[in-house]
């Protein structure tokens, strides 16, 4: 991969990485839950999605996905389903649930990591994106396995940053939480985004 080709994929991942969605959302709620230590371990898991996604369309099974109606409806629906019943736990979670005291966890690394791959793992709307844009950057004549690596290790690189800061964010919201209300608009607040991100995944159509 040429320089100038590896340096419009490096603008393009940022561009990826901030825009706004389920991944974002799931980052915030963990460091608003957990604080930024913990609450980062989310993360990789959002980047195993990505590269779960990835390996499928470099395989050609995105392009099965894509392609085939039944197999895109069945990971939308999926997608749809996990969102929602994300956001019906978090806006009936418990008002302790956004204030973790120190030394108590209420979710293991695990759990953490297995949610957020599958946020981004479930959702077509990431293979049909990865399917437009990837063979953008590459080349024919190249090594295709080196430049999925390449280009592999950029999505993560830019997305570990940007959750990073995601993350912080809700982590400095996670000190001034002082009363069972404001862990109860918080926790309503994020079961709603994950709520919308569902619906808005429901309403993703496959290119005809």
């Amino acid at each position: 991969m040429e320089l100038s080709t590896w340096l419009a994929l490096f603008a393009a991942s940022w561009a990826i990485s901030v825009s706004p969605g389920a991944g974002a959302v799931a980052a915030m709620n963990s460091g608003l839950t957990h604080g930024f230590k913990r609450g980062y371990i989310t993360t990789l898991g959002l980047i195993l999605g990505i590269m779960t996604q990835l390996v499928l369309v470099g395989a050609g099974l995105g392009a099965i996905v894509a392609s085939s109606n039944i197999a895109f409806e069945a990971v939308k629906w999926f997608g749809v389903a996990y969102l929602i019943w994300l956001g019906i736990s978090q806006w009936r979670a418990p008002l302790t649930q956004a204030r973790v005291e120190r030394g108590q966890r209420r979710e293991t690394a695990r759990q953490m990591i297995v949610k957020g791959w599958l946020i981004n793992a479930a959702n077509p709307k990431g293979t049909v994106f990865l399917l437009a844009v990837v063979p953008q950057f590459m080349s024919l004549s190249d090594p295709l396995w080196l430049q999925y690596v390449i280009i592999g290790a950029t999505l993560a690189f830019t997305d570990l940053v940007v959750m990073a800061g995601y993350t912080a964010l809700a982590a400095r919201i996670f000190q001034y939480l002082k009363s069972p209300r404001h862990v109860q608009f918080l926790n309503r607040t994020f079961g709603s985004l994950f709520i919308l991100a569902g619906l808005s995944l429901s309403l993703f159509k496959r290119a005809a």
